[in-house]
């Protein structure tokens, strides 16, 4: 009877630890990930008139040369890289509308020495036109290598060459 016992125990054992796997593999397959977050944000901001050009440059990134609007912005960044980045009506504060075909991002870091670390992604598509018709919606999804640590991170939306029209803060 021992035996049996024992075989019942070591086959629910079995089973659990097989179960156990299987909600992890699927966990994984559905975009979870075990490494951690060091930034989640549900808001972004556009350049207002007093950062745009070179007049106030936040960590080295020179904002957009005229003002900047959106209608959300959200995404988060992983202690690996991984960035994940949605905007909606991103687009000049003045007209309405969004004049670029593709953005990208930067992350900007401190890193453990003080010297600031800026890394960029390769460019997205961007949708043109009036905020009103679909206009500066884009999704960035890429890998960058941050420095280890990376102390407070900003995430920029960017233009082609670098400049920001976007950055996380609300």
């Amino acid at each position: 009877m021992t035996r049996n016992r024992t075989l019942t125990f070591v086959a629910l054992l079995a089973a659990l630890t097989l179960l156990v796997g299987m909600q992890a593999s699927a966990a994984m397959a559905k975009g979870g990930s075990s490494t951690p977050k060091i930034l989640e944000f549900d808001t972004m901001v556009g350049v207002p008139q007093a950062l745009t050009g070179a007049q106030a440059p936040i960590r080295g990134i020179n904002g957009g040369g005229v003002p900047w609007t959106l209608t959300s912005g959200r995404g988060e960044l992983t202690a690996a890289g991984h960035l994940e980045i949605v905007v909606d009506g991103l687009v000049v504060a003045a007209s309405g509308s969004n004049p670029a075909a593709t953005f990208r991002a930067t992350v900007s870091c401190l890193a453990a020495d003080g010297s600031v670390q800026n890394v960029q992604t390769a460019t997205f598509p961007a949708t043109t036109g009036l905020a009103s018709a679909g206009g500066g919606d884009a999704t960035i999804e890429a890998d960058v290598a941050l420095p280890h640590p990376c102390i407070a991170p900003i995430v920029f939306v960017t233009s082609a060459g670098g400049s920001w029209f976007a950055s996380t803060g609300g």
